[in-house]
């Protein structure tokens, strides 16, 4: 469960302009939230339509990964986050905390340019985000290959670093054809903790 402690300075709001169409740009009020995870602080943004942003800590070191640490702590207040944070925090605490849980609890909707407007690395993501679950890895090649381009394994690795949603988009799975996992937008050893959580998770719902 989500423990969730009152702290106005850690929500702040500003306007910024979010594609829409075609034809132009339109204002979205921005909100903030911070979540507490066993990675770290995850700054979440968004507004009413859908999550813009997922930044990442950079760690240092591994994290402690022993079950009393699989918590999630949400900053701010709840009653003013749009609904698509709150089901990204949600989905983001079942992560960690109950793997199992993510295949029931709906993605929230995203709104950020990227994914809107038609181009190789929005193909690049949501087939990423479609076909690569909990516990797999696909390399940069076979990526590039399932999203209609085999030859475009760099454009994949551009991709990777393009995404604006970490985690729940799983760039993380995404690693070197001769097994290593290659870079990672929140670093080698974020990259590293996610892969070996998902492994362990998957073990553990396996037996």
């Amino acid at each position: 469960m989500i423990n969730r402690q009152a702290s106005p300075s850690t929500m702040a709001s500003r306007r910024v302009p979010k594609m829409t169409s075609k034809e132009g740009t339109s204002q979205c009020q921005e909100k903030h939230a911070v979540l507490l995870s066993p990675v770290g602080k995850l700054e979440i943004s968004g507004c009413e339509t859908g999550v813009h942003e997922i930044k990442l800590p950079r760690l240092s070191v591994l994290p402690n990964g022993t079950e009393a640490a699989m918590r999630c702590e949400l900053s701010g207040s709840v009653t003013s986050m749009p609904e698509p944070l709150q089901q990204c925090a949600a989905w983001l605490n079942a992560y960690f905390c109950e793997p199992s849980r993510t295949e029931q609890l709906p993605l929230p909707p995203f709104h950020h340019p990227m994914l809107q407007q038609d181009s190789f690395t929005k193909e690049v993501l949501w087939t990423l985000l479609r076909e690569v679950k909990f516990g797999e890895a696909i390399s940069y090649q076979q990526l590039a290959e399932r999203a209609g381009n085999s030859r475009a394994a760099r454009a994949v690795g551009g991709a990777m670093r393009s995404n604006p949603i970490p985690i729940i988009i799983p760039c993380h799975r995404v690693i070197c054809s001769s097994g290593q996992i290659g870079n990672y937008g929140g670093g080698n050893v974020m990259k590293e903790w996610l892969l070996s959580h998902e492994k362990l998770q998957k073990e553990k719902l396996a037996d």
